[in-house]
């Protein structure tokens, strides 16, 4: 384990970079964000995931590379919600017309405090105010990372609150297992029914819609390459993967076969998005000098369903005085 000074925000904050070792598995985490900003695993020399080797390049370039967005993540339809009778209004941070991953100055792009470190473990925090970005209460959230054996990345994130709000966290690193330019020919599998289809805001239109004979259906592995009238389909799409949240089950598994590695993703969360990078189009070099262009890498956020709190059908994103949300998911690496 090693800890060190990644960078100084502009408001002078300085930014710390540790190092975690286990389970063959070698990660190492920002402050900033609470960022997965590296991680690689025994026998591959490629990283695992985008990001970038300074700070700057965070703050200017980062679509949320490794981190922790929230409040809320995700997308809140016009950026409005009600809540025992009284109507917010967030920061409209995506366009002037949603609100994403808990707006400009969000948990993922702010710094977090560091509680407590091991050679295989870190647990960061960060208080998030009353009216920041429009939102009601004070929370209080952790992020616990834990390298265990096998191959295990564990994630896990509690928040509370002093008044009732509206709370969920995610993990938001992009994976790429083998170092090529696009991951278009990794291999996933979703075990997931149903997804949410989405308007021109990419906002859910409150149906939950079978994946049977879609683009959608990943119930068995296959590649995620799917060519639809001369163009890579477009997926940044909420799958569903229980009505609440339950006991952590496995719900995803990406691979490559070109490299060998798998990933697979088990969670306590009800949805994942899944985003395979098509907005990508990144001016600085990430990782190793990578350049990150579209589908450079994929999402599998786990978390509760975008815009959830306007829809009575949707899962609980309500979180009340006196509760703990936990949020928790392994990512369990493997190498052929």
């Amino acid at each position: 384990m090693t800890r060190q000074l990644f960078g100084v925000m502009p408001t002078g904050e300085s930014v710390e970079r540790v190092v975690l070792t286990g389970g063959g598995l070698t990660a190492s985490i920002l402050t900033f964000g609470a960022v997965l900003q590296d991680l690689r695993i025994e026998g591959h020399d490629a990283p695992l995931v985008l990001g970038f080797d300074n700070l700057q390049s965070y703050l200017d370039h980062s679509p949320y590379f490794g981190a922790t967005p929230g409040r809320c993540a995700n997308r809140i339809g016009d950026g409005r919600f009600t809540l025992d009778g009284v109507s917010y209004q967030l920061e409209l941070n995506e366009r002037g017309v949603t609100h994403l991953h808990g707006g400009t100055d969000g948990m993922g792009r702010r710094n977090w405090t560091i509680l407590e470190l091991g050679a295989d473990h870190v647990t960061m925090e960060i208080v998030d105010p009353e009216g920041r970005a429009g939102y009601p209460g004070t929370t209080r959230t952790t992020a616990v990372f834990t390298l265990k054996p096998e191959g295990v990345f564990s994630v896990v994130y509690e928040t509370v609150t002093d008044k009732p709000t509206i709370a969920n966290v995610c993990h938001h690193a992009y994976f790429n297992l083998d170092g090529r330019p696009d991951i278009l020919g990794h291999d996933l599998m979703i075990a997931a029914d149903h997804y949410t289809p989405v308007d021109e805001k990419l906002i859910p239109t409150g149906e939950i819609k079978k994946v049977d004979h879609s683009a959608f259906d990943f119930r068995e592995m296959r590649p995620i390459r799917l060519d639809v009238d001369g163009a890579q389909f477009r997926y940044d799409h909420n799958f569903c993967l229980s009505g609440t949240r339950i006991a952590k089950r496995s719900v995803a598994l990406a691979r490559s076969v070109n490299s060998g590695v798998s990933m697979e993703v088990l969670t306590t969360e009800p949805g994942v998005q899944f985003y395979a990078g098509v907005y990508l189009n990144v001016a600085v070099p990430g990782l190793d000098g990578h350049t990150y262009g579209r589908y450079a890498g994929f999402c599998l956020e786990t978390q509760v369903w975008p815009d959830a709190v306007n829809h009575p059908g949707f899962p609980n994103a309500i979180l009340r005085p006196g509760e703990v949300l936990r949020q928790e998911t392994d990512y369990v690496f493997s190498k052929n």
